[in-house]
């Protein structure tokens, strides 16, 4: 009997400090999948010397790579291609349980619908931060990605940097 007792507690602490260590986890596996997916989109970019931008999809909680080229090969031009006939990325969900909050670009902040970032064939992209929630447990997490240099910084909370303005270049 006792032994079963040792068995059976044994169990409970394991499985409360699988709970407690698994939403974490979820966060830190949709930020590492969604900045891979930047890195690669700001690198197919450089190399191709070419426009690449990654669309963000708010209300669907998804996102996916938006490629200069459409379906069958060639490049896309806005004037000759309709929008259906670019190639695209597919589209990657965010973990059960991980949302996003908010995504900022050009001093604008948005919460729903579609945003673009774009990645140019310099390295440089958009400057927006990407702010991911888990709401059940109140974690956020920020992606930030620099516009110059098209490199990133994480901050583990909602971090939002303002647009600069003239002033800051006095």
């Amino acid at each position: 009997m006792v032994v079963a007792a040792v068995i059976g507690m044994g169990t409970y602490i394991i499985s409360v400090s699988y709970d407690a260590f698994v939403p974490k986890e979820r966060l830190n596996t949709a930020v590492r999948s969604l900045t891979a997916l930047l890195r690669e989109t700001r690198s197919q970019a450089i190399s191709r010397s070419l426009e690449f931008f990654v669309e963000y999809d708010l209300d669907g909680e998804r996102y996916r790579r938006v490629t200069p080229f459409v379906l069958g090969g060639g490049r896309f031009d806005a004037e000759v291609n309709d929008d259906s006939e670019r190639a695209y990325g597919n589209w990657q969900r965010l973990p059960d349980g991980v949302e996003f909050e908010v995504v900022a670009t050009a001093g604008e902040t948005y919460d729903s619908g579609p945003v673009f970032a774009r990645f140019d064939p310099r390295g440089a992209a958009s400057d927006h931060q990407v702010v991911l929630k888990q709401p059940a447990y109140g974690n956020f997490f920020t992606i930030e990605i620099m516009a110059l240099t098209g490199t990133f910084k994480f901050h583990r909370d909602v971090f939002i940097r303002e647009a600069p303005d003239d002033g800051d270049f006095r």
